[in-house]
């Protein structure tokens, strides 16, 4: 067994032959020993259960974000199909009503942005107007 010298103030010395008296060690290296293994297993569970804590809310984000992608690619194919059928279906204005389309179509394009904006959070709302603010540049 390793041996260890640990000096302690008089307040200290006293406290731990108290505690030993009281609780029934046979000696003060007894208490001190017992007192030591209680901190250092104590200390052990501790972490085990942090990281056990710190393990299941890593999960439990890896599962949001894993749903989170599954819905963003849902709503990319939803989009994509209705931009195929658009393109598809709609035919091109004539030579000479394709300015005043254009206007219209412009007026209407702001008229979905405001109409998505309000239907939207805060935050997905500044993000809206991010990207609107980026496509009039």
């Amino acid at each position: 067994m390793a041996q260890r010298a640990i000096r302690f103030s008089e307040a200290t010395d006293r406290a731990i032959h108290e505690a030993t008296e009281k609780r029934g060690f046979s000696s003060p290296t007894a208490f001190i020993r017992h007192a030591v293994e209680q901190e250092l297993a104590g200390h052990a569970e501790q972490l085990v259960t942090t990281e056990q804590r710190l393990v299941a809310g890593i999960e439990q984000v890896k599962g949001e974000v894993i749903a989170l992608g599954r819905s963003q690619q849902a709503l990319f194919a939803l989009v994509d199909s209705l931009a195929k059928i658009l393109l598809t279906c709609i035919p091109e204005p004539d030579i000479h009503a394709l300015e005043a389309a254009v206007a219209r179509a412009q007026g209407r394009h702001a008229r979905l942005l405001k109409s998505a904006g309000q239907a939207m959070g805060a935050d997905s709302r500044l993000t809206m107007q991010e990207l609107v603010k980026h496509g009039e540049r």
